[in-house]
Parts: C-alpha cells; sequence; structure tokens
C-alpha cells in the first residue's frame, strides 16, 4: 500500500518538473536565439549546425534549471495534495509528513546526483565541445562566403567577395581588423586553410596584390605578392573559447602570496566551492518544496511556479550578498559559498516541524 502511494507522489512531481525545464530551458535560449538566427539565416550556416550549438549549450542551462524545477515541482505536486484533501486522508491514515516526503527525497536525489554531473563534467565538456565546434563553423561559413557572386562578413569587419567574371581577380577581400589599418586583398587564385592546433582558419591566395592606407592619409601603399596566407583567428567569432578556470589549487596560492587580499581571486574561489554547494541546494530545494506547498495549497499550477521563483531569487540575492562579504573580506570563500545552503537548511527544518505539528 505504502509503495503504491510513494509512487502516486513520485508521479505527481514528474509533470510539473518537465513543464518548468521546458519552460525555464527556452526562457534561457533567448538570450541565445538571435545568434543562432543569426547563424542560420545571416551566415548561412546550415540547420545541424545550429542544433549541435544548441546541445553543446545545454549542461549549462541544465544546471541552472534543474535545481529551479525541482523546488516547482515540489511545491505544485504538494499544493495540489492538500488543496484537493489527500493530504489529509494520508495524514489520518497514520503517515507522517517525514514519511509522505521519502518519494521527494528520492527524487530531490536524483536531481543532486544530475546536477552534480553536469557542473564537474558537462560544462567543462560544454567549453571544450563549443570551442571545437566554433572552429567548424567558421571554416563552414567561410566556405559559403566563397560563393561566386555573392558579398558575405565571415567575421566582424571582414567582407569577401569571390567574382564570377572570367578574366578578372578571383577574390576580393576587405579586411579592416584593425581599426586605422584597413586593407584591400585582390588576388588570382586562393583556397581555405584550416589550423585547430591554433584555433585559426584562414585562405591562401596566390599571385595578388594588398591595397593599404599609410598613417599619413595623402599616402597610398600597394604590395605585391606571389603567396599570401591571411589568418582569422578563432576568437573574432561568436562563439569563441572561453578561458580555462584556474585550478582550486592555482587559487589558494596566489591568495596566499597576496596575503588572501586578491578579491577577484576570493571570488573565484567562491565559485569553486559552489560547484559543489550549488548542486547540493536542489536537494534542499526539493524537500523545502513539501511544507511550502502545503502552506501555499490554493496556488495552483501557476502559483507553484511563481512561489518556486521567488524562493530560488531570494537564494540568488543571498548568493550576491553572501559574494559581496566575501571580495570585502567579511567572510571566507567557503563559508560565503555554503551560507545560503545552510540557511535555507535550517528554514527547511523549521517548516517541517511547524507544518508537521499541524
Amino acid at each position: 500500500m505504502r509503495k503504491i502511494l510513494d509512487r502516486y507522489i513520485f508521479s505527481e512531481l514528474i509533470p510539473p518538473f518537465l513543464i518548468s525545464v521546458a519552460a525555464l530551458c527556452f526562457v534561457m535560449l533567448t538570450k541565445e536565439l538571435l545568434r543562432l538566427v543569426e547563424l542560420l539565416v545571416s551566415k548561412g550556416v546550415g540547420l545541424m549546425a545550429v542544433l549541435r550549438v544548441f546541445l553543446h549549450l545545454m549542461p549549462s542551462f541544465l544546471v541552472l534549471t534543474l535545481p529551479i524545477a525541482g523546488i516547482i515541482a515540489s511545491i505544485t505536486a504538494f499544493s495540489r495534495l492538500s488543496y484537493d484533501k489527500e493530504l489529509v486522508a494520508m495524514r489520518a491514515a497514520g503517515l507522517s509528513l517525514l514519511r509522505l516526503s521519502r518519494p521527494v527525497l528520492v527524487f530531490s536525489c536524483l536531481i543532486f546526483g544530475l546536477t552534480l554531473v553536469l557542473s564537474q563534467y558537462g560544462q567543462p565538456w560544454t567549453s571544450v565541445s563549443l570551442k571545437k565546434l566554433a572552429l567548424n563553423l567558421l571554416r563552414d561559413q567561410l566556405a559559403l562566403a566563397l560563393d561566386r557572386g555573392t558579398f558575405n562578413e565571415p567575421v566582424p569587419h571582414m567582407i569577401v567577395y569571390v567574382s564570377d567574371h572570367e578574366g578578372e581577380p578571383n577574390i576580393f577581400i576587405s579586411d579592416e581588423r584593425i581599426m586605422g589599418e584597413g586593407r584591400i586583398i585582390v588576388a588570382e587564385r586562393y583556397e581555405v586553410l584550416s589550423d585547430p592546433a591554433h584555433n585559426q582558419v584562414g585562405i591562401h591566395m596566390i599571385n595578388g596584390t594588398i591595397h593599404s592606407r599609410a598613417h599619413d592619409l595623402t599616402e597610398y601603399q600597394q604590395m605585391a605578392f606571389a603567396s599570401y596566407d591571411l589568418k582569422i583567428s578563432l576568437d573574432q567569432t561568436l562563439y569563441a573559447a572561453v578561458d580555462e578556470r584556474p585550478t582550486r589549487a592555482a587559487l589558494i596560492a596566489q591568495l596566499e602570496r597576496t596575503g588572501w587580499t586578491d578579491s577577484n581571486a576570493l571570488k573565484r574561489l567562491m565559485e569553486d566551492y559552489k560547484d559543489l554547494a550549488f548542486p547540493a541546494a536542489s536537494f534542499i530545494f526539493g524537500l523545502l518544496g513539501v511544507p511550502v506547498g502545503i502552506v501555499s495549497k490554493r496556488s495552483g499550477r501557476v502559483g507553484g511556479f511563481a512561489v518556486g521563483v521567488m524562493i530560488v531569487i531570494a537564494y540568488y540575492i543571498l548568493n550576491v550578498l553572501c559574494e559581496f562579504f566575501v571580495t570585502t573580506l567579511v567572510l571566507p570563500p567557503m563559508v560565503g559559498a555554503w551560507l545560503p545552503n545552510v540557511l535555507f537548511l535550517m528554514t527547511t527544518i523549521v517548516l517541517f516541524h511547524r507544518v508537521g505539528r499541524q
């Protein structure tokens, strides 16, 4: 009987959780949506490449959305059970609030495990994968930009045009990536180069000239070449590789050299501790949603979503305050990372005790 009840409560958690994850991921995706549309429409990148970018961004989205969806699911499920008096019947049958929370405990453990895996392995993998994907996109984008008879901008401040008329120079390039040093390059033949080892792509041109302006605007420079390679760095793309995070040992060593007064290093060390603290918060959120859902039993699904978001906002504000106290040397980084979790855990215990006595 109790196993059936556990499965019933667990099944109540699934729909609001999935809906919340989908809605939150869509909201977060809107930040990147314009970039993806630009890649698809104006840059000529294929739909499959854009979908690959989206999939590579998902781990970072899920690390943030899973804890929020967990508390929304918990609040919504127990709000519905309490509003329909099902919870009263369960309590009348001799089941305590802690016993009824066992499915939520299992559910929260699953969310904690998934969030932990994504934060420890998914996000670093995302950074490396996006770095490789950006190189492939830029190489493909250059190949598309070199279609005959069309103007294209493969990277900002560079226009590439390939002539479709016989007897004319084959390729024209306007390169204004360096402010005040614009130049026009024309050549008879070309080929696209790829240099993954140095995160570069380029165009190898044969028999051409480079037209540029000197610092004196009254002067003009022209240089002929038999062979010339135009390098394009991956850092100029929309999805440039992010800097690698220093290790905890390196941060501690840096802080010891500065007497633990380097605010930037303190902030980075706090972020390192948050790699475990934030997944742990997803576990606390799930349990907190049980008494909050019972108290706000008339909130319904939309109300549960709003209450859950408000709790997460309060958690975020508390994190910002702790970060401020860490950078101003009031709190050590580990305390600043874990203090919001401790306060929310204490709140969860108090609410469980009060609601359980009702």
